[in-house]
């Protein structure tokens, strides 16, 4: 009974302090976003082509695909000008024309936050204004990359924060951005905040309701992303969204799963994952990450810790990180070994 005890007692400790980034205040609770795109419903009622429009609640990315293979430039066009926030959304649609349809919904929206997102020569792969906002950007030119990278980011991140001037390395723009950097010519960088995340501290962050309705949009997008034709990819999981990837982790088709600065992520081990991935973790000593217990009762906690000996994974040296954000900082041990993974080294 003691036993079990201290144990509630270091449940409710990581229950304090499980959150995606520093600097969080009280947490509160999220209701995560699901479904279709925004505009699913006039999209489904749309007949304009004469012929029935894929169902965006149902239909596999592979579908969605061989739909828009069957258009010509000019039904695309039209469907991007009369539904973009669908086209732009819809996994499986050619990424220029989700390029296009995103910068056509970002420029109609009222909220003066999005303003920067939809500037000229940014990449924008999804935008969902719904809650607080979901996006995913990419850096370099996803269409020729042999080697392309998916960047999971952790609590607190959405269409506001998604690349907020402070701790750049803590958001997912900016550690896409630095991989970006870091690779060499021929890769590409997703910067992917597509989930509800988070917010501060509270159940949200010590539970996995949220990972769960991630993981099954980041499955998606990921089938999406190889339905459009593109590699399989390399993905960054960092902090909360570790606990989305480990979920995600058997229908990712990833050629490697990277986490830093991990909770935990719902698996005793590398084999409880259930991926032909190859797994790989990441902790510096100064990250406050390792003061949380790597416990999982009654639902509350994630897990084993991802960088201890026990569960498996390849560890990626992070000496020179500092901190909870300090993994893709520039000229840091840890974003060497994370661009060579990327790049299909360090076996």
């Amino acid at each position: 009974m003691r036993r079990f005890a201290r144990t509630l007692a270091a449940v409710a400790l990581a229950a304090t302090v499980v959150a995606g980034t520093a600097g969080w205040a009280s947490g509160t609770g999220q209701r995560a976003v699901t479904g279709p795109p925004p505009g699913s419903a006039s999209w489904r009622a749309d007949g304009a082509l004469g012929r029935q429009l894929p169902d965006p609640g149902s239909a596999a990315p592979d579908d969605v695909a061989l739909f828009f293979a069957g258009l010509g430039d000019r039904e695309r066009q039209l469907l991007l000008e009369r539904h973009p926030s669908v086209v732009g959304n819809l996994d499986g649609t050619p990424l220029e024309l989700r390029y296009r349809a995103n910068a056509l919904a970002l420029r109609a929206s009222p909220d003066p936050r999005l303003i920067r997102l939809g500037a000229p020569g940014r990449q924008i792969l999804a935008f969902d204004p719904r809650g607080r906002g979901q996006v995913a950007e990419v850096f370099g030119d996803l269409r020729t990359a042999r080697h392309v990278s998916v960047v999971v980011p952790g609590s607190d991140i959405d269409a506001g924060t998604f690349d907020r001037r402070n701790d750049v390395y803590g958001t997912p723009a900016g550690m896409a951005k630095s991989l970006y950097a870091e690779t060499g010519p021929g890769s590409a960088v997703i910067a992917w905040a597509g989930y509800t995340t988070p917010v501060g501290l509270g159940l949200d962050a010590a539970t996995g309701g949220l990972a769960e309705a991630g993981a099954r949009r980041l499955t998606r997008f990921a089938a999406g992303l190889a339905a459009d034709g593109l590699p399989s990819p390399v993905v960054f999981c960092h902090s909360y969204g570790s606990v989305v990837c480990g979920l995600a982790a058997p229908g990712l088709g990833a050629t490697d799963l990277v986490v830093l600065g991990s909770p935990g992520m719902r698996a005793d081990d590398v084999a409880g994952l259930r991926t032909g991935a190859r797994v790989w973790a990441a902790k510096d000593d100064t990250d406050w990450i390792d003061d949380v217990p790597h416990v999982r009762v009654a639902g509350l906690g994630h897990g084993p810790d991802p960088a201890g000996a026990a569960f498996g994974a390849r560890r990626v040296p992070a000496e020179d990180a500092k901190g909870h954000t300090g993994y893709f900082a520039p000229g840091t041990d840890s974003l060497r070994a994370f661009a060579a993974i990327a790049e299909g080294g360090s076996r």
